[in-house]
């Protein structure tokens, strides 16, 4: 199969709302072409549709996110202590619970027409965790699964050692993604003691940082996550200097 080609583009440092919009937009680009073709012709092939893949990474000043199935009562901050705290706070269209992305911290936001890829959510999200896992791999980092629970994670069979390195949450509409994922590098990890991480209670959170003991070059990292992303999804990454809005 050739390599899928998909647009990078790094964002830098952006606000939550500002990337989420500009999500949808590649979004809806995407599916709207689409439905258009279906209308057009019922048996059209999604292999021959002209559509785009886009790779973002980025990071976002404090912020806490909420997924369609996640409980405001993991928040354990008020809207007056949020605001305090100059923390932002955002109910999502995504999978999973409560998260938090802030600085230092990579977020990645795949938008892939999985009909190119193939039509399997639970393989993509098995996808992304293998790239992480490999990406944290070359720091001498054994990252794995924990069974029923998406994301990164390290001594997920040891009772009591478990800690989350890596949050992932996505959206699909007609086989098109957005969110992502969120690998904590040198994450501030005291923004985490305000909330039940993914609702996920009696489990720690990490970085690579807290694990090595030191600070990574943060842009180092990038480079492993995009290659890794790379090998994983069988694609090239095309950088790109579209502008995100």
């Amino acid at each position: 199969m050739d390599k899928q080609h998909v647009t990078f583009k790094d964002l830098g440092i952006i606000d939550y709302r500002s990337a989420w919009d500009f999500q949808e937009k590649l979004l809806q680009q995407t599916v709207s072409l689409k439905s258009e073709a279906r209308r057009t012709d019922p048996g059209y092939l999604p292999s021959e549709l002209a559509t785009e893949h886009f790779f973002l990474l980025c990071e976002h000043p404090p912020v806490y996110t909420l997924g369609k199935s996640g409980h405001m009562e993991n928040v354990l901050l008020s809207e007056t202590e949020l605001q305090a705290r100059n923390i932002s706070f955002f109910n999502t269209n995504r999978g999973g619970d409560i998260t938090f992305h802030g600085p230092q911290q990579i977020v990645g936001y795949p938008i892939f027409d999985l009909e190119k890829f193939y039509t399997d959510i639970g393989k993509y999200l098995r996808n992304m965790e293998e790239a992480i896992i490999l990406s944290i791999a070359e720091y001498g980092i054994e990252g794995g699964r924990s069974v029923g629970e998406t994301g990164v994670w390290i001594d997920a069979g040891t009772k009591g050692k478990e800690r989350k390195i890596a949050a992932i949450g996505v959206r699909c509409s007609r086989w098109v993604t957005m969110h992502g994922f969120a690998l904590n590098v040198n994450t501030d990890m005291s923004y985490f003691d305000h909330i039940i991480p993914c609702g996920i209670v009696n489990k720690q959170v990490t970085s690579i940082e807290k694990e090595l003991g030191r600070k990574v070059d943060f842009e180092e990292a990038k480079e492993k996550i995009k290659r890794n992303f790379e090998k994983i999804f069988h694609m090239k990454l095309v950088e790109s200097v579209f502008a995100n809005k």
